[in-house]
């Protein structure tokens, strides 16, 4: 198992209207094509207007067939342009983690 953490830096002011975007758009498809959502969170200290979401795969190649699975969905275009329109993402962090051995999550 390997998990996947995107952190996404949002404009000042537009967490709001990201996240009710997001929750109605984006969360559905990816919840039926990348299917093991682990975490979904909002930053309160440190670096603010932040998102941090982890997904859980089997492997790399699950992940890569399950994300060119979501990027040929009509839904996931549709999300995106509007996610384009609303100008609200700064900047996005992808990490693939592996679990230790001793993790819980393994």
């Amino acid at each position: 198992m390997i998990y996947e953490m995107r952190t996404y830096t949002l404009r000042p002011l537009k967490m709001g209207d990201w996240l009710a975007l997001y929750k109605a758009e984006a969360l559905p498809v990816q919840k039926e094509i990348l299917g093991n959502l682990v975490g979904f969170f909002t930053t309160e200290f440190g670096e603010v207007n932040q998102v941090v979401h982890i997904w859980a795969y089997e492997s790399l190649d699950d992940r890569a067939a399950r994300r060119a699975k979501m990027a040929a969905d009509p839904r996931w275009a549709a999300f995106s342009a509007k996610n384009k329109e609303l100008d609200a993402v700064v900047d996005l962090k992808s990490s693939v983690l592996k679990p230790t051995d001793f993790s819980p999550l393994t």
